[in-house]
C-alpha cells in the first residue's frame, strides 16, 4: 500500500467520522476515478464526500471584486441547475461549516494561474495567489460536480450532491492557451462569441484570438472609417455557390451578406473574456488580405482600385496595402488607435501573411520607399512595413504579435511570431531571442477532417484526428533550454471558408478542444492517451447534458488492410481512436450489434465478402456503421512497379496499396492514397502468370481544393513478356472545370478475352493547375488508389 496515500486515507476518514459523515472503505476511496480535463499535475482522491446543499456557502473572507464575480460565477452555473441560491458571504466562520472558501494568499505560489483544491467532508477551499487561480480551481470543482450540473434544471429537485473529496495541487505548462476563430469568411454573432468564450474557460483556456478582418470582410465599427463597415462588412450572397468557384460582384448588384460588431458589443464580448480570465488578442491584416478594406478606401491600394469585397476564394493575394504612402501608415495607426482602446490585452496581431508582392514591384511610390530607406528587396520593403507598425504599437505599451512570414526580410525587434507554416519559423524565431506561438498546420487547424470525410460535415480538406492534436509538442526537440522558454505556448485555429454557423463551429472545435487543453496545460511526463481518452468518453456525458454539439468522430472504427504475400490473403486491423470501445463487425451485409463477432485479433479474407464494423459502448452502438466491399480479382496482393515513385507522405500503405482491395475514400489524407506531383503514374502490375483478361480499373481521386486533378488522358496496355505491350485502351478526360467537386473516378477497359500476363497503365497528370484555380501555374497533383483486374 502506498504510505503517503495511506496517511492521507487514516486521516480523511478520521474527518469523515468525526463529523458523522458516512464511512469510506480504503477501496472505495481509492477505486474512485476522477475525470478531470486538463489532467491536473497533482490529485490524490480522498476518502470522504462533500455533501453540497441549498445551505452550503461560498466564503470570500477578502473583499476583492474579482473574487466576488468568481463567486457569483459558481454561484449562477449551480443555480441554473438546482434553483439553489448558495449564499455569498464574507464572514470566515468556524472550519465545521458547510462552505467553499476562497484563498487569496500572495506567498502561496509564483504562478498566477496556480491553485490548490483541497476538500473534507467539512469544506471545500481554494487557494491561489491571484484571481485567476481561484477561477481554475472552480473549473476543476465543476468537473467533479455530475455532468447534469451543465444542464438548465438538471439537479432540480435534488436535496444534496455528494462529491468525492479529492487534494489537487495545479498550474499550467504554457503561459499561451488559445483559440482562433475566423469571423471574416463567415460572421458569427455575440452570443456564439460568449458560448465560444465560455467552452474556452471550461477548458482552462485563456487566450482568444479573434480574427476580424481579412478578404472577404471587415467585422469591426471604425467611428473615423465609417465605411469599413458601411461597404467592407458586406459582400454578395454566393453560399450556394462551392468557396473556391464563386463569381465575384458584378456592377450594380447589391452586396448583402456578411454583418460587423459594433464597439459597444466588442466591449461587451471584452468585458465578457475578462471575467473568465481570458485575453482577447484582435488581428487586423496586414500589409494583405485586405480587400475588404480597400473595397472602402481603395486609396490606401498601390493602384486606386476600385474593388469589391470578394464572396469566396482569391489567390493569389496581390491588391495589398501601399507601403510607399505614408497616409497608408495614418490609416492604419488611426484604425490601431480605435483597436487599443477596446482590446486592452497585450498583443495586436497584425497578420503579415501570403502577401504576393507583385503590385510593389511596379508600384512608383513602393520603389521610391525601397530606394529612399536603402532596401534590397520587396521582401525587405514588408520588413519595413512590419517594424514601422512594431514601432507604433510597441510606443503605445503593446506588442506586436504576427504570422511566421514576418520573419522574411528581417524580424521587428520585438515582435512576437505565431508559427503556422510548421514549426520551422518558431524554431527559427526562438533561436534568436523572439517569442514565439505554435500554431502549426499539422496539428492546429481544426478546420480540417477529424474522421473519415463521409462521415463528417464539409471541410477545408486534411486530416487532424483528436489523437493527432493530443500528440502534438509545443517545444521543438531543435530548441535548448534557453531558447524553449521562449515557447509561450500554442493555439487552434478555425478558418471558417466552410464554416457558417456555430453548430459547425462547435463540432470542429469540441472535443479537440480538451486534446489541446490538456497539451498546454498538463507537463508533457504526465499525459497518456489511454488515460486522456478514457476521461473524454465521461466528457461526453457532461456535452450531452451541455447541449454541445460535439463531434464524435474518435468513436469510429477505421480499417488497416495487409497483404499476406505468399497466400494472397489480406489481414483486416480494425482500430478506433478511443480504445476503451468495443468493435463488433459481421462478414455479411448485416449490420452489426453487440451480439456481433467482437474484433479481437486481425481477420484473415480469403474470398468476396461484405464487411460492417461498429464500435459500442455498455451494448449501445456509438459509431456509424462502416461497410466496406472486399472483393477478390487478379490483381489482389500482386506487385506493381511504378515508373515515377509517389510522394513519400502519399504512399497509400505500402507497396501493396494498389492492390489490397481496399479503395480510398475522398479523403485525400486518409492514407489509402498514392500522389504523384507534377509526374504521371506509369504502373506495371505482374498477374504473376499469363491469364485470360476481361476488365481493367483504376481509381483517382478528384479533389480541386487542394490541387489534386483527374489525370488528362489514361492508357491500358497488355503484354505477356513485360516487354512489348499492346495497347488496348484510350481515353481523353474533359478539361478540368471551376465547379468540379471532390469525387472518387474509376477509369475501367473492357477485353475481348484478351490473355496477359502483365498489365501497364499510363494516366498523364495534367501538369499545372488551370488559369482559373487558386494555384494558377504551379503543380498539380494525381491521386491513385485500386487497381482492379478481372
Amino acid at each position: 500500500m502506498n504510505l503517503r496515500l495511506f496517511a492521507i486515507y487514516l486521516m480523511a476518514l478520521f474527518l469523515s467520522l468525526s463529523c458523522a459523515k458516512r464511512p469510506v472503505t480504503y477501496e472505495e476511496a481509492t477505486q474512485t476515478v476522477i475525470d478531470i480535463i486538463p489532467k491536473p499535475q497533482q490529485l490524490d482522491v480522498l476518502p470522504a464526500f462533500f455533501t453540497m446543499n441549498k445551505e452550503t456557502k461560498i466564503v470570500v473572507p477578502t473583499q476583492d471584486d474579482r473574487l466576488i464575480e468568481i463567486a457569483r460565477y459558481l454561484n449562477t452555473l449551480i443555480h441554473r441547475s438546482t434553483a439553489w441560491e448558495l449564499e455569498i458571504s464574507a464572514s470566515p466562520e468556524p472550519a465545521s461549516a458547510n462552505r467553499i472558501l476562497f484563498i487569496l494568499d500572495d506567498v502561496y505560489r509564483a504562478g498566477a494561474e496556480a491553485y490548490e483544491l483541497h476538500m473534507t467532508s467539512q469544506e471545500i477551499t481554494i487557494k491561489a495567489s491571484a484571481p485567476n487561480g481561484i477561477f481554475y480551481g472552480v473549473q476543476s470543482l465543476r468537473q467533479l460536480l455530475p455532468p447534469s450540473i451543465e444542464r438548465e434544471n438538471g439537479l432540480l429537485g435534488e436535496e444534496s450532491i455528494d462529491l468525492r473529496c479529492v487534494h489537487i495541487v495545479d498550474e499550467p505548462r504554457f503561459k499561451w492557451r488559445g483559440v482562433m476563430l475566423d469571423v471574416s469568411r463567415h460572421f458569427f454573432d455575440v452570443d456564439y462569441i460568449k458560448r465560444l468564450i465560455d467552452h474556452l474557460a471550461y477548458h482552462k483556456l485563456n487566450t482568444f484570438h479573434w480574427h476580424l478582418c481579412d478578404d472577404q470582410g471587415w467585422r469591426i465599427e471604425i467611428k473615423q472609417y465609417p465605411k469599413l463597415t458601411t461597404v467592407g462588412a458586406w459582400r454578395v450572397d454566393r453560399e450556394n455557390y462551392h468557396w473556391h468557384a464563386r463569381p465575384p460582384q458584378i456592377p450594380g448588384e447589391e452586396a448583402t451578406y456578411g454583418g460587423f460588431y459594433t464597439q459597444d458589443e466588442v466591449r461587451d464580448v471584452v468585458k465578457y473574456a475578462s471575467q473568465r480570465f481570458i485575453t482577447i488578442v484582435p488581428e487586423i491584416e496586414m500589409p494583405a488580405h485586405t480587400s475588404a478594406a480597400l473595397a472602402a478606401y481603395p486609396e490606401y491600394s498601390c493602384t486606386g482600385g476600385p474593388f469589391t469585397v470578394p464572396p469566396g476564394s482569391i489567390w493569389p493575394i496581390t491588391d495589398i496595402y501601399c507601403a510607399g504612402n505614408d497616409s497608408t501608415f495614418e490609416f492604419l495607426q488611426n484604425i490601431l488607435k480605435e483597436f487599443m482602446d477596446l482590446f486592452p490585452g497585450e498583443y495586436i496581431h497584425i497578420g503579415g501573411d501570403e502577401a504576393t508582392k507583385t503590385n510593389w514591384e511596379t508600384c512608383k511610390k513602393c520603389q521610391a520607399r525601397i530606394e529612399a530607406e536603402g532596401l534590397k528587396d520587396e521582401f525587405e520593403l514588408q520588413s519595413y512595413f512590419v517594424r514601422r507598425m512594431e514601432n507604433f504599437i510597441h510606443a503605445n505599451h503593446r506588442r506586436l504579435i504576427g504570422w511566421d512570414e514576418i520573419l522574411e526580410g528581417g524580424l521587428a525587434p520585438r515582435a512576437c511570431v505565431m508559427s503556422w507554416r510548421g514549426m520551422e519559423g518558431g524554431i527559427e524565431a526562438a533561436k534568436i531571442g523572439h517569442d514565439v506561438v505554435m500554431s502549426p498546420v499539422s496539428h492546429c487547424y481544426f478546420n480540417m477532417y477529424q474522421g473519415p470525410m463521409d462521415q463528417e460535415p464539409f471541410a477545408y480538406g486534411g486530416y487532424i484526428p483528436i489523437r493527432m492534436v493530443y500528440e502534438f509538442e509545443p517545444i521543438p526537440e531543435e530548441l535548448n533550454a534557453k531558447e524553449a522558454a521562449h515557447i509561450l505556448g500554442a493555439q487552434a485555429n478555425l478558418w471558417t471558408e466552410f464554416v457558417s454557423t456555430p453548430e459547425t463551429a462547435e463540432y470542429l472545435f469540441i472535443p479537440r478542444m480538451d486534446a489541446l487543453a490538456e497539451v498546454l496545460w498538463t507537463q508533457k511526463e504526465k499525459r497518456d492517451w489511454n488515460d486522456f481518452s478514457r476521461r473524454l468518453l465521461h466528457q461526453f456525458d457532461r456535452y450531452d447534458q451541455w447541449g454541445i454539439n460535439y463531434a464524435r468522430s474518435a468513436l469510429a472504427v477505421n480499417i488497416d488492410t495487409e497483404v499476406d504475400v505468399e497466400s494472397k490473403t489480406l489481414l483486416l486491423s480494425l482500430r478506433s481512436e478511443i480504445p476503451q470501445v468495443d468493435i463488433r463487425y459481421t462478414l455479411d451485409e448485416n449490420d452489426p450489434t453487440i451480439n456481433s463477432m467482437k474484433y479481437r485479433v486481425p481477420i484473415e479474407i480469403d474470398a468476396d465478402v461484405h464487411f460492417s464494423t461498429a464500435s459500442f459502448i455498455d451494448s449501445v452502438r456509438v459509431s456509424p456503421v462502416l461497410r466496406k466491399t472486399f472483393e477478390f480479382h487478379l490483381a489482389t496482393g500482386k506487385k506493381v512497379e511504378l515508373i515515377h515513385p509517389n510522394e513519400s507522405k502519399y504512399d497509400g500503405g505500402g507497396d501493396y496499396s494498389l492492390t489490397n482491395s481496399l479503395l480510398g475514400s475522398i479523403n485525400y489524407m486518409d492514407g489509402r492514397w498514392k500522389g504523384f506531383h507534377e509526374f504521371d503514374f506509369i504502373a506495371t502490375l505482374d498477374l504473376e502468370k499469363i491469364q485470360q483478361i476481361n476488365y481493367i480499373g483504376v481509381g483517382f481521386l478528384r479533389d480541386p481544393m487542394k490541387w489534386i486533378f483527374l489525370p488528362k488522358s489514361v492508357e491500358f496496355a497488355i503484354s505477356e513478356d513485360g516487354k512489348t505491350f499492346e495497347s488496348i485502351k484510350s481515353t481523353e478526360l474533359p478539361e478540368v472545370k471551376p465547379e468540379d467537386q471532390v469525387q472518387t473516378v474509376e477509369m475501367s477497359a473492357e477485353l475481348a478475352s484478351k490473355k496477359a500476363r502483365f498489365i501497364r497503365i499510363h494516366a498523364q497528370n495534367i501538369g499545372r493547375c488551370p488559369e482559373w484555380h487558386t494555384g494558377a501555374g504551379g503543380p498539380a497533383w494525381v491521386f491513385v488508389d485500386e487497381i482492379v483486374v478481372k
